[in-house]
């Protein structure tokens, strides 16, 4: 891997993620072994590292089989599938009937309390994109149809769905210069243009590096190779004189490169299409609300979906929906 520079965001993310892979070993291995946090990461992030990692070496020391054979499933799939036409859906089901449907209700309090309240804190701070996100047009639009959100009963929580991401947004465009097929086109670049786009960033660092640490541990070699990318592609803004760009790549700490941010929203269930298929997502969640699941139809799996669950899953490939009753905040994080 191409080293991380100090001055970068993603530097820390890279230490804590190597800090969370050792932890989670150890925890799998059965190993009392104790494993000397990094002095580069403060403790409410070496604290948050040591309960992600402890909560991974559960799920991994309970796994689940599924009979589903992936490879024929994704080439019966339509190219740019949304999970919404009932009729494909139902072809897809018969070709490949799933067994019982099974609810897991743990581990699922990946997010330590105080990461969730400043997700929540910082989610607040994005009030106006959140608001001017809205669209008309559900049938193409449905992630920013206003009849799919609810206002909130507490604090100031503002409905609506923002897609974040230093690259393809600061140029002013949608990724290969072609808008998603589902129409999902939120105009939100002045968010990262404007003056205040690195101090929406640096809010987000905290549960991006968790999200990244994640990801290392379910998919390392996927794991490195977007940590590459992102400082091969910081180098490239800075030698072009991009400063926009570079700035923003600098406070970006997630591997990821582009992460939405979800409040209120009802979820049907649906694809990503837009998303990488070979990739993962990573959804957070958070917020004061009960009765959380997030329904994986295809995979025959119900999740419980409490405040603080975090599911990786590739949302290309997977048909998710989530319903739940209060105030529900997602930040999902994804490559494009």
């Amino acid at each position: 891997m191409t080293a991380v520079p100090a001055d970068c965001a993603l530097y820390t993310t890279c230490i804590a993620s190597e800090f969370v892979k050792q932890l989670f070993d150890c925890n799998v291995a059965g190993n009392a072994q104790s494993i000397s946090p990094p002095l580069t990461i403060d403790v409410p992030t070496m604290l948050a590292c040591q309960h992600l990692a402890q909560v991974l070496a559960d799920a991994y020391s309970n796994p689940i089989q599924l009979d589903l054979d992936m490879i024929r499933y994704n080439e019966a799939l339509h190219k740019r599938s949304t999970g919404m036409v009932a009729t494909h859906e139902d072809s897809l089901l018969k070709k490949f009937p799933r067994g019982p449907e099974r609810l897991l209700e743990k581990p699922s309090d990946a997010i330590s309390p105080w990461i969730q309240a400043e997700m929540e804190d910082a989610t607040i701070g994005m009030g106006s994109l959140l608001m001017k996100s809205m669209t008309s047009g559900l049938d193409t639009q449905w992630r920013t149809f206003p009849g799919n959100f609810h206002a909130s009963d507490r604090r100031q929580l503002t409905p609506g769905c923002i897609n974040l991401a230093p690259c393809w947004f600061m140029q002013g465009r949608e990724p290969h210069g072609l808008p998603p097929a589902d129409g999902f086109t939120p105009k939100v670049s002045a968010a990262l243009k404007g003056k205040g786009g690195p101090e929406i960033i640096i809010s987000m660092q905290r549960a991006a590096l968790l999200a990244s640490a994640a990801l290392r541990v379910m998919h390392p070699k996927l794991y490195w190779a977007l940590a590459t990318t992102h400082i091969k592609l910081a180098r490239w803004a800075v030698e072009r004189g991009l400063s926009d760009m570079s700035t923003c790549l600098q406070f970006w700490a997630s591997v990821f490169n582009c992460a939405a941010v979800i409040c209120n929203r009802q979820c049907p269930l649906h694809r990503d299409p837009s998303s990488t298929l070979e990739g993962f997502d990573v959804m957070s969640s958070v917020s004061h609300y009960c009765n959380g699941l997030m329904t994986l139809s295809n995979l025959g799996i119900r999740l419980q979906y409490n405040s603080g669950a975090m599911v990786g899953c590739s949302g290309h490939f997977v048909r998710h929906g989530v319903t739940y009753t209060g105030d529900h905040i997602v930040w999902a994080w994804f490559i494009l």
